[in-house]
This record gives C-alpha cells, structure tokens and sequence, in this order.
C-alpha cells in the first residue's frame, strides 16, 4: 500500500491542506479560513477537523499515512512540538500544537517555520531540484529564508538561521521592526520596496509616471513600481536598480558564506521575474568571488503557493 502524507501550511488568512504520495506528488488540496478569534484557540481544533473530514470525504484511513507535517508564523520548538509568539495567529501564549493534533487526528505530526518549509518545497520538488545544499529568500510583505546545508536544514541555536531579511545592507539605514537599522526587508521587500520609490521620488525632478502618483498621494505598490520600471519609467528603473542593488549585496554574501548549488527567491515580488532576476544576477556576480561566483546560481521560485505545503509534508518523512 502507498504511504502517504499530509502538508498544511498555516497562514494568517488561510490554512492550506494537501495530500501527497510519498514521492511528493499532490494528490488532493484544500483550505480553509483560518480563524485567529479568541487567542487563535479555534485553529488547532480546525486543522484536526478539516483532516479528519477530508479523510473521510476520499475514504481513507490514518493508518495509510506516513505522518503531518506543517509550517507554521512564529517560533517553533520543534522537540517540544510547540509555537510561540506567532501573533498574526493571535498565539502570545506557547501552543502545544503536536500533541493536540496527534491526539485529534491519530497520526505522528512535526512542524517547523514557514520559511524554512517553503525553503524545503522549492528544495524537493521546485527550482532547488533536490540539491543537497540550497538557499531559499521569499521576498514579501516582509523577507524570509530557509537554508538547506548537506540536505539539512540550518536552525541555528535560537531557531533563527535563515532570517535573511534581518542581513544589514544599509548601516544607519531605514529603521526595521526588529529593532535595528539597515535590514535587507526594509529595502526590498514589497512594504521595502514602496518606501525607497517614495523616499526616491522626493528627489526625483525629471518626467515619470511613478513620481506623478507618488506626488499625488495614489496608493504605490511594489507590481507598480516594477511594472513602471519594464515600461521605461526612468524613476521606476532608478527604484529597481536600487532594490536589486541591495539584494545581489545580501545574496552574494550569503553565497560567499554558504556556497550553496542554488539560491531560490520566491515570494510576491519574485512574481516580476527575470526582469528582477537578471538584474539581482549582476549585482550579485559583483560581490561573489570566482569560485562561488562560479558555482552558485540564482533562480525563481517554481512552486508558487504550493511551495509550503509540500516542504511541510516533506518533514513528515523523518517518521519513515
């Protein structure tokens, strides 16, 4: 009988499920509303219920499965099956999440941070092509990253490896929410991203577009300024070169510590794609040596949404 698996990858708007083979082939998806109400008490009952109704629904049985895995906001304690400070989930307090949905659901479950477990999906089964040492940055409302060294993922001892976003670019630069100054994401993530067009549009004088509705007070988003910038704008591609700047410094020195195969960026604005790409890619042949220049390659994400679901089955290998 195929063994199979069970990937969830909770989110602050929705949770997704996936069943997949053992191979990490999809074979089912759904999703449900998450809903963070009442210190996010309802979202462990509602992982257990969807699954136990899911597996019903398709007629199956716990018994053929390998195990849960899941990618979860916050930081996970992964011996003690714990989340704790994952506040868009309205978790302040410590959740015992595996022991909950072990006992609701009678399957071995494990978990990890949602970045490493979208780091792990594109790894497996997306652009990573299944090397044994690669570096995963989604570039979104923020930055993250998961790194995978000699087919393993890199914790460090707080838990914190891979915060890429938190790399300093920009000493004395803008001010982050982590509490220091200078982070990649303040640069270029899409939130980053709009306040370099802004704070470029004040001293912008020539003809563009983007400063017109930077001027005018519009709504500025990260896809405008990136497709402004393919259109020709001149301020747009100013912007662009200067995001692109930021992220070719902080992925060569990643590349210069790591030599990974492959350093895959995904996330929202990863979805402007080789015209991002190829400039990042110059930058980034600037500030890497000759070996790693030589050796380590940027690519995009292929997985898209479903990056976290399978990186999240993926952990529930380990119980095989």
């Amino acid at each position: 009988m195929d063994r199979k698996l069970v990937g969830v990858d909770l989110g602050g708007t929705t949770i997704k499920f996936a069943i997949l083979t053992d191979s990490g082939d999809v074979q089912q998806k759904w999703s449900v509303e998450t809903n963070i109400l009442d210190e996010g008490s309802h979202i462990v009952p509602d992982i257990i219920e969807s699954i136990n109704h899911h597996l019903s629904l398709y007629n199956m049985d716990k018994s053929q499965f390998i195990g849960i895995g899941m990618g979860t906001p916050g930081t996970v304690d992964r011996d003690a099956g714990t989340v704790v400070g994952a506040y868009n989930l309205n978790w302040k307090t410590t959740q015992h999440v595996r022991d909950e949905v072990e006992a609701g659901t009678g399957i071995k479950f494990t978990m990890d941070n949602d970045a490493n477990v979208a780091g792990l999906g594109e790894r497996w089964k997306g652009a990573g092509e299944n090397g044994q040492d690669v570096s995963f940055v989604t570039l979104g409302t923020g930055i993250g990253g998961g790194l995978i060294a000699g087919g393993e993922l890199l914790h460090g001892t707080a838990g914190a490896a891979g915060e890429i976003g938190h790399v300093t670019v920009e000493p004395n630069g803008y001010l982050c929410t982590c509490g220091k100054r200078g982070c990649l994401e303040q640069y270029a993530s899409a939130t980053g991203v709009v306040h370099v067009a802004r704070d470029m549009a004040e001293e912008f004088s020539g003809d563009s577009e983007l400063k017109r509705q930077t001027d005018d007070g519009q709504d500025i988003t990260s896809k405008l300024v990136f497709d402004l910038a393919k259109g020709g704008d001149a301020l747009a591609i100013r912007v662009v070169d200067k995001v692109s700047y930021y992220l070719g410094l902080a992925l060569g020195n990643l590349a210069n510590t790591l030599n990974p195969e492959s350093i895959v960026i995904g996330g929202g604005v990863s979805a402007a794609g080789d015209f991002l790409l190829n400039q990042v890619n110059h930058y980034f042949q600037e500030f890497t040596f000759t070996t790693v220049r030589n050796s380590t390659s940027l690519k995009l994400a292929r997985l898209g949404n479903d990056a976290g679901v399978i990186g999240a089955a993926s952990l529930a290998l380990s119980f095989e």
